[in-house]
């Protein structure tokens, strides 16, 4: 009943989302989309190819094509027909800006539409019948209605079923595992071409246990692909159905090894959480991986909007899964996101005295930190509500964002003061850029889970007193004791919530911290009218790393 209640509290939210997308004699919105098209700068995804064998440089590119066709899938899960909509479109910079955004709305402000006659976005993507109804949905007997991997479609009867995703979009599924056994047959790596091999057969089937299990597996492959549907974001009606999505990868071996050292502490990390035992009696597999990759494709849903600079894959507590998890920096990416973006902001708002500890190797240590904090803490909650993602409905994508990005900062300081790992480096490089990427991140936007954390994250320790702002320049100083205080609080309120499910203290949690307050909005507006970028847009392809076939 708790359940039917919520689905009609959400329905009726989402009718006043859902519009017609054939309206028709409305103009193109063009009022400031060159300012829009200016809050991203060009990247171009490149790494150094020539320690590849020629087998492998053949494999990239085959994942290239793969990429291509999952990029495909994503538009018709986010949109509609891409070539119908490009087509529409006469104004070469709308026609630019809907490429980036996969649509007509603006993933970095809020989903606002950008051009008039398609309205507003459906909030359940594409991947429900717009006119759909919660009696319709409630009555529909299928098993699979909330599975990750099946759409809701209307029937010619007017009835509503259930299609899978290998059904959906059965050419593009068909072309992408006919590429991955191609790659497969060439790889000279066994663990390779046995995930490559598995990988096919789930895109065509959508059962992904045993090719998740085989890709975590993988330790010394030089070239790597994820691709598949991965993350629940685009569903802002249930946070149910996956999208699409393609990474292709080149491991950085050098960087990689600095790591190694990290995944042996794993396990401990979660004995250090500052909460009851019961809170964190779950125990992480020690198969864990940390690697570091150069991104030469991206496609689909981690295309859009801002682009990540790590992951944690696959997610765990999918049903049957123990295998652990692989968490992967991109450091090409992270590389341009501190110089053309991070950088200048922290030049902008952070005092004279502490912006020389803006630093790269702190970025990337918070970010490689983020990533640990998401496959760690809790999964199920302590009081038979589920699974913490079933307890906390649609507001779960926040409060873990909240939960990985607070234990990034608290992991840190506890290896810290354990000395050995991080003992010999200054610690307030840590804080400050931290401090820099919460502002950094607050800019993507309302629609954006990462962005609404970060500001939760801003206000908690501006009420903790975690920084002060100077009245004249409007530049933050951090308090490193009180920031660290905050820090251990923070991650211990959104640990408890989420261990007991507590839906009505996420909601409190969101409805109170949540909101841009008026210094913030103060920096943001300084940021923007310096005219640094919001986030990249990437240049990709064969040619762009060197590959011509």
């Amino acid at each position: 009943m708790t359940q039917k209640i919520l689905f009609i509290s959400i329905f009726l939210i989402s009718l006043s989302f859902f519009s017609c997308k054939n309206a028709t004699n409305e103009n193109e919105k063009t009022i400031n989309i060159d300012k829009k098209l200016s809050d991203y700068v060009n990247v171009k995804l490149t790494s150094d190819i020539s320690t590849l064998t020629p087998k492998e440089k053949q494999m990239i590119s085959l994942f290239i094509d793969a990429a291509k066709y999952a990029d495909d899938i994503f538009w018709k899960q986010s949109f509609g027909e891409k070539e119908q909509l490009i087509n529409d479109i006469k104004d070469h910079s709308i026609r630019k800006f809907a490429l980036i955004n996969y649509g007509t709305w603006d993933r970095l402000d809020g989903n606002k539409p950008f051009i008039d006659k398609y309205g507003i976005k459906p909030i359940g993507a594409r991947f429900y019948p717009a006119n759909m109804t919660f009696r319709e949905f409630d009555d529909l007997n299928a098993n699979d209605k909330y599975n990750m991997y099946t759409i809701i479609r209307r029937k010619k009867d007017g009835n509503l079923c259930t299609i899978p995703y290998h059904k959906a979009y059965k050419n593009e599924v068909e072309n992408i595992s006919e590429i991955l056994e191609k790659a497969a047959a060439l790889s000279e790596n066994k663990n390779l071409k046995k995930y490559l091999q598995l990988r096919a057969k789930a895109i065509s089937t959508d059962k992904y246990l045993e090719s998740d299990i085989a890709w975590v597996d993988m330790h010394n492959n030089n070239v790597d692909i994820i691709i598949g549907p991965v993350e629940t974001y685009e569903d802002l009606l249930l946070g149910a159905k996956a999208s699409y999505e393609a990474y292709v990868l080149i491991k950085d071996n050098n960087w990689s090894k600095k790591l190694d050292k990290f995944a042996n502490v794993i396990p401990e990390l979660q004995k250090m959480l500052p909460v009851d035992k019961k809170f964190k009696h779950e125990i992480p597999v020690v198969n864990s991986d940390i690697g570091v990759y150069d991104v030469v494709y991206a496609a689909g849903d981690c295309n859009t909007g801002s682009k990540k600079i790590s992951i944690v894959y696959p997610f765990i507590g999918q049903e049957n899964y123990n295998k652990g998890s692989r968490k992967l920096q991109f450091k090409n990416v992270m590389n341009a996101k501190f110089k053309k973006i991070l950088k200048p902001i922290s030049n902008l708002i952070i005092d004279a005295n502490q912006f020389g500890h803006v630093k790269f190797d702190a970025f990337f240590e918070n970010t490689m930190f983020y990533e640990v904090g998401n496959s760690l803490g809790i999964t199920n909650t302590i009081n038979n509500k589920g699974t913490v993602k079933q307890a906390l409905r649609e507001k779960y994508n926040i409060t873990n964002e909240l939960k990985s990005n607070i234990l990034s900062l608290f992991y840190i300081t506890k290896l810290q003061e354990m000395g050995g790992l991080l003992n010999e480096k200054d610690i307030i490089d840590n804080y400050v850029t931290y401090m820099a990427d919460i502002i950094r991140s607050v800019r993507f936007g309302a629609s954006n889970s990462q962005g609404i954390a970060n500001v939760i994250i801003f206000n908690y320790f501006k009420q903790n007193n975690a920084f002060t702002i100077n009245k004249k320049t409007g530049k933050y100083s951090i308090d490193f004791e009180n920031m660290k205080k905050a820090t251990i609080n923070l991650s211990k309120e959104i640990l408890i919530i989420q261990g007991n499910g507590d839906y009505d203290g996420a909601s409190k949690l969101i409805d109170e911290y949540g909101k841009i307050s008026p210094e913030l909005q103060k920096s943001l507006d300084k940021i923007a009218n310096a005219g640094i970028p919001v986030d990249i847009t990437f240049t990709q392809g064969k040619n762009i790393i060197g590959l011509y076939y």
